[in-house]
């Protein structure tokens, strides 16, 4: 089935540019120049995945991706963002506020294909789990592999795609350091990425969203200088998982 896209940007030539290359590997691709245009694709169609810049003539993208976040109906939406601000920061807040990848401009053609089919694969099931049907439990924790939602006390927990697919990585290493190229490695993303703070970023909110406190984890720790480690005890009185 050919997957959807919508690309929010301004800068026309590119989108053109974009849109023939995108379609010519197989997408089907709907653009819209500015926030509101945008706003109004998304409320009538639906997409498989979101390209988006940060800097557009009515507003800033990041407020979109918080909208959408925010939805139930997009809250899953995979979204990579694009930006011209080289600040580390600004790609930082963009993972915070549930991007799924980031793309600073200028960038080649091929690098975003790439990622956008990383992201789909995940978004769709292709990351790391076997068994549809296999549910991890941890305490008061389960991750349901085939409905794609991790829960606690029987609770949907707000997670992206890339970050449910993170957790998953972590929780079939329960015990075990894994490193952030390990991580990496186990997602397929791109080896650069281990070298920057998406991967701290991504855990932080995950752990917003399985922790009693974030603060004080139980369930994702961090090992100083070798990277993050999944418990098998995270509940007083927890039996260990088989």
């Amino acid at each position: 089935m050919t997957a959807r896209l919508l690309l929010i940007d301004d800068d026309l030539r590119l989108t053109g540019m974009l849109g023939d290359y995108l379609r010519a590997a197989g997408f089907s691709v709907d653009t819209a120049p500015t926030l509101a245009a945008g706003r109004e694709a998304l409320a009538r169609e639906e997409f498989d995945a979101l390209v988006l810049d940060l800097m557009l003539p009515d507003g800033d993208g990041l407020d979109l991706c918080r909208e959408l976040r925010g939805s139930p109906r997009t809250r899953h939406l995979p979204v990579l963002m694009l930006t011209a601000r080289g600040e580390p920061m600004d790609r930082i807040v963009g993972l915070e506020l549930g991007a799924d990848d980031y793309l600073p401009k200028p960038f080649e053609p091929r690098e975003l294909l790439a990622r956008l089919r990383a992201i789909l694969r995940r978004a769709g099931g292709g990351g790391p789990r076997s068994g549809s049907d296999e549910v991890l439990r941890f305490g008061r924790l389960e991750i349901d592999l085939g409905a794609h939602v991790a829960r606690l006390d029987g609770r949907s927990c707000d997670l992206t795609g890339y970050q449910f697919q993170m957790l998953v990585v972590l929780a079939r290493s329960p015990g075990r350091v894994l490193s952030r190229d390990q991580i990496m490695d186990a997602l397929k993303g791109h080896a650069l990425e281990a070298f920057d703070r998406s991967i701290d970023v991504h855990v932080s909110r995950i752990r917003a969203a399985i922790e009693d406190d974030p603060k004080a984890p139980r369930r994702i720790l961090t090992v100083r200088g070798a990277g993050y480690l999944f418990a098998r005890r995270q509940d007083e009185g927890d039996a260990a998982p088989a």
